[in-house]
């Protein structure tokens, strides 16, 4: 399917990666619309990409060695013990992945987006309107706008999707992660390339070092947990939204640096609670499922389509597959109703396993942890088995394998 225009609503990595599918597919004329009025917001926060989902993304010319990351082999469970100052580690896994930050990678990828394409920053898609030839969209400033193709890389929050499934938002899973970034990097156990894991009742804290963008490194912590239920500590969290810094009630900032003091080993505790302020923010957790991937002439990737929670590991792989799996259909398809149907058919079955199993591993490592203390290697091998167990073999822990496809 060769020519025709599109419009790519978003402009963050899912939509970086669409329009460079769209114009390998062929397409004619290509504009991404992006909300934000000049370099999107970039708080720091760690990407990690299973070495073997990079491969597959690299071969199909979506990511490249070049861009900034920090290699990661093993990742450490551990759980305080006394004033042991890194706690007892309860398990260890192989993890073969590169560690990246949202900002290079989101750099990286804006930079491989072809001349060609018309990028358009502060603009804001109000309304969507889609008839039988085509998509109209309506912008803030009251100009509109008519596409061939629209293609909703808007995020959990997206406007595109709610034209194809009105009302089919995300839903809040009844815990948030509380994020931050600081330099504190220079005396991390063994090598640096271990992630650990803090585990606590209700919850546990992902941390390991990411690229800073200038030739160093970066600490990244996200801790998941359930917030207090107290009224007014805290904003209705069922309606999609995330928590900067600056809007972060000091009530709940208080009960999650209490929980860090009473339950991380000293060494971790003290990481998390030095990280500065100004670079701490709160991202309540999602999921999101929808009918379909595409409906008349719109197609959705990234968040737009579905939300896994992030214990998967596969939110950014699962945004590049879109897009290589949306230039396949485009290169192979006849026409454009048979190069969104040939999409819907090879998206919407992965990311429905993948929000599966992201709920298997946020109920059994947030809503309902286990007694950790109580765990060896053997008896957390065991638990970790069971949240795979009934998955689709190639969609797992780092995301789906494109392999076979």
């Amino acid at each position: 399917m060769r020519g025709g225009s599109v419009a790519v609503v978003g402009g963050s990595i899912a939509g970086c990666a669409a329009a460079l599918a769209a114009s390998r597919g062929g397409a004619e004329r290509i504009t991404v619309l992006e909300r934000a009025d000049a370099r999107l917001r970039d708080r720091g926060v760690g990407i990690a990409l299973h070495s073997d989902r990079y491969d597959e993304l690299r071969d199909a010319g979506y990511v490249a060695p070049e861009m900034p990351w920090a290699p990661l082999t093993r990742r450490v469970w551990s759980v305080r013990d006394g004033e042991a100052d890194h706690g007892r580690a309860i398990g260890e896994q192989p993890f073969p992945f590169r560690a990246y930050s949202w900002g290079s990678l989101w750099s990286e990828l804006r930079r491989r987006v072809p001349e060609r394409v018309s990028y358009r920053s502060g603009a804001v898609v109000t309304g969507v309107e889609p008839d039988a030839e085509g998509v109209t969209l309506r912008l803030a400033d009251g100009h509109q706008e008519r596409f061939d193709v629209v293609i909703g890389a808007d995020g959990y929050r997206s406007v595109v999707r709610e034209a194809m499934f009105p009302g089919a938002d995300a839903s809040y899973a009844g815990y948030v992660g509380w994020r931050g970034t600081s330099p504190d990097v220079a005396d991390l156990p063994a090598d640096g390339n271990d992630a650990h894991n803090i585990v606590f009742p209700g919850g546990h804290c992902m941390i390991y070092r990411i690229p800073d963008g200038a030739g160093g490194h970066r600490l990244n912590w996200v801790l998941y947990t359930a917030p207090p239920q107290v009224d007014g500590l805290h904003p209705d969290l069922r309606t999609p939204t995330s928590l900067p810094p600056g809007r972060l009630n000091s009530e709940l900032t208080g009960h999650l640096r209490a929980l860090v003091a009473e339950h991380f080993p000293p060494y971790w505790a003290a990481r998390v609670l030095r990280t500065p302020a100004e670079t701490t923010f709160i991202q309540p957790i999602y999921d999101l499922e929808v009918p379909h991937y595409t409906s008349g002439r719109m197609a959705l990737v990234g968040d737009a389509a579905s939300v896994a929670r992030p214990h998967i590991g596969g939110g950014s792989v699962k945004a590049l597959q879109d897009a290589t799996a949306l230039e396949a259909a485009w290169v192979a398809g006849d026409s454009w109703e048979e190069v969104l149907a040939n999409y819907d058919a090879r998206r919407g079955p992965v990311g429905a396993a993948m929000v599966a199993l992201a709920r298997r591993m946020g109920d059994a490592q947030v809503e309902n942890t286990p007694d950790w203390s109580a765990m060896d290697q053997a008896a957390f091998d065991g638990w970790w088995q069971e949240q795979n167990s009934g998955s689709d073999r190639r969609s797992g822990f780092g995301g789906h394998s494109m392999k076979g496809r």
